[in-house]
């Protein structure tokens, strides 16, 4: 079976970032963790975009 990048149901506010991490394998609290530091260093507006972007995109499980 393939894999999919689907909305994970372990969620914090929408489960883009749940579902990330389960697509990786990866630890889901260190993805969201990873995901705050990179939109507060880069700027605000560009992480919303990819987050909105990625929240419309991405189907539910």
């Amino acid at each position: 079976m393939q894999k999919r990048l689907v909305k994970s149901s372990d969620k914090m506010i929408t489960g883009v970032l749940g579902g990330l991490a389960n697509y990786f394998g990866w630890d889901p609290t260190i993805v969201r963790i990873g995901y705050a530091a990179l939109t507060i260093f880069t700027g605000i507006a560009p992480g919303a975009l990819v987050y909105l972007v990625a929240l419309v995109v991405m189907p539910n499980d």
